[in-house]
């Protein structure tokens, strides 16, 4: 028996001098904090619901608010580092956004989907007699052509302006590019007013309206909610593009945000289309007019 001892060479590492096409991103704290701003966010609204309570809610909404900022803020610097986003990591974000556009076509079928289970077959509302109809006896509705199509206008009109302002970044128009994201902007804070005013006037409650009631306001009221994400999302492209941080080559942060744009003005369509006007019932000539 050998009782030497035996030593192995090992072979020093080295690198095999490939670049990564990768951007590997730095430590961060935005994930984790974000995360704890949603279950801030969503356990401040149980509270608020059942005991009254806002300050968790609040907290919650502030948190979300500095991450997505912060986090917003390191997006754009790194876009403007030479190298970090390559056309494989912008290839990335684009199909990263597309299945995010695609998630929310998933969650404004639910909506779509609760909805037509009750037009089709109002007999299924609790309660309902035989021979129920859609909407339930009773229901005034909006008049589809009073504010609603003037809304449907502005985010039609606000489609063409940011289409304009896409061509003009294409051409290297910073002119068009900022006119055309302001006018958009507008826009987009016209229609939230005008739904706010709309909401005002409604003949039915937001709370104890009915199986109505509560349909239109979740499917319209989150579609709110997307306009004004949607107007944030280009009042920060607005102040990019003025401060020159897209370029002909770079630029899909405003994609992304007129791709979500599109997308909001369609959900609008088929909301105006399938709620305000097949959904129409009893009308007074006074609502939302």
């Amino acid at each position: 028996m050998d009782t030497h001892a035996h030593t192995e060479t090992v072979p020093a590492i080295t690198g095999s001098g490939v670049k990564n096409p990768y951007h590997l991103v730095n430590p961060s704290p935005w994930p984790l904090l974000g995360a704890l701003g949603g279950f801030l966010t969503v356990f401040g609204i149980v509270l608020a619901a059942h005991f009254g309570s806002y300050i968790m809610l609040v907290a919650g909404v502030l948190l979300v608010a500095v991450v997505m900022a912060g986090w917003w803020r390191d997006v754009a610097l790194e876009s403007r580092t030479p190298g970090l986003h390559s056309p494989l990591v912008q290839l990335g974000m684009r199909y990263g956004m597309m299945l995010f556009i695609t998630s929310e076509v998933l969650f404004f079928v639910s909506f779509f989907w609760a909805y037509f289970n009750f037009a089709i077959y109002p007999d299924n509302v609790a309660n309902a007699t035989a021979g129920a109809v859609w909407p339930p006896a009773g229901t005034v509705t909006f008049n589809p052509f009073h504010l609603p199509f003037l809304n449907t206008m502005l985010l039609l009109l606000s489609g063409t302006t940011v289409t304009w302002a896409h061509h003009s970044l294409l051409e290297g128009n910073k002119r068009g590019l900022v006119m055309g994201l302001g006018l958009t902007i507008a826009l987009g804070m016209t229609f939230t007013l005008c739904q706010a005013i709309e909401y005002s006037d409604a003949p039915f409650k937001f709370v104890g309206g009915g199986v109505y009631s509560s349909v239109f306001f979740l499917a319209t009221g989150f579609h709110g909610f997307h306009v004004i994400v949607g107007t944030i999302f280009l009042i920060v492209c607005w102040f990019r593009a003025r401060g020159d941080g897209f370029t002909v080559q770079r630029h899909f942060g405003f994609e992304a945000a007129a791709w979500y744009w599109h997308f909001v003005d369609v959900v609008w369509l088929f909301l105006f289309v399938c709620i305000y006007f097949f959904g129409q019932g009893a009308v007074e000539a006074s609502v939302g007019g």
